[in-house]
């Protein structure tokens, strides 16, 4: 099966009303960050979804919401 884009992965499961998982590789490419600006962000409470194996993944719908309310709240 030929790797799919995230667009057409959502465009897949959207009947089913589910999110695909983005790897942190795949958050550093969506937003243009590095691995330790990842990492931080989960540090600070973004939101991780635990696998069943060593690794995390990442509902990219509950990282947008998680940045929004970061962005809304005044800076320390």
């Amino acid at each position: 099966m030929a790797t799919q884009t995230l667009a057409e992965r959502s465009k897949t499961l959207a009947p089913t009303g589910l999110t695909p998982l983005l790897t942190t590789a795949q958050l550093m490419a969506l937003y243009g960050v590095s691995n330790w600006t990842v990492n931080e962000w989960v540090k600070r409470g973004c939101p991780v979804e635990p696998t069943a194996f060593r690794g995390r993944r990442f509902n990219p719908d509950a990282v947008r919401a998680w940045m929004a309310e970061q962005s809304a709240q005044p800076a320390a």
